[in-house]
């Protein structure tokens, strides 16, 4: 038995020249179809000569006209929407009389046939206190009773 052969056989198959690798290149993406404006296709005109059109046939200058109109209707219009203001939460203190009477003028807007919340009382309040001239306004916030702020006892 020759036992060299097989060793021989292994050592060529073991010294495998490597091989290198390719790169990978990006992989291509289909192209993206942008909307045009009828302003930028009136300027694409401008600067490119239109085609010659025969006289004899019609029908390319009415695809012409039918593109253009087609163009026309794809016009995308912006719409500027009003934005909702941003609405804050607050906590405050008051005498129990004071917050009676939020009550009493919800009351009064029910008579008028208005269904008010209480922070729209609030609001017109603050709305009318900013309408006050600076002599109103120091009469009336002179007239409140100070109390100390945070939260009340539990009893």
């Amino acid at each position: 038995m020759n036992t060299k052969k097989p060793a021989k056989v292994a050592e060529t198959v073991t010294k495998k020249t490597p091989v290198a690798a390719k790169p990978l290149g990006k992989p291509q993406s289909a192209p993206k179809l942008v909307k045009t404006s009828p302003a930028a296709v009136q300027a694409v005109k401008k600067i490119s000569p239109a085609p010659a059109v025969k006289k004899a046939s019609s029908a390319p200058a009415v695809a012409v006209k039918a593109a253009a109109e087609a163009v026309k209707a794809e016009k995308v219009v912006k719409v500027k929407v009003a934005k909702k203001p941003k609405v804050v939460r607050d906590s405050f203190t008051m005498p129990q009389s004071e917050y009676l009477k939020i009550a009493e003028i919800k009351e009064l807007c029910l008579k008028a046939g208005l269904q008010v919340k209480k922070s729209e009382v609030l609001r017109a309040g603050v709305i009318a206190l900013c309408a006050m001239n600076e002599a109103q306004l120091t009469r009336t916030m002179s007239a409140l009773d100070k109390i100390k702020t945070g939260r009340p006892n539990k009893h």
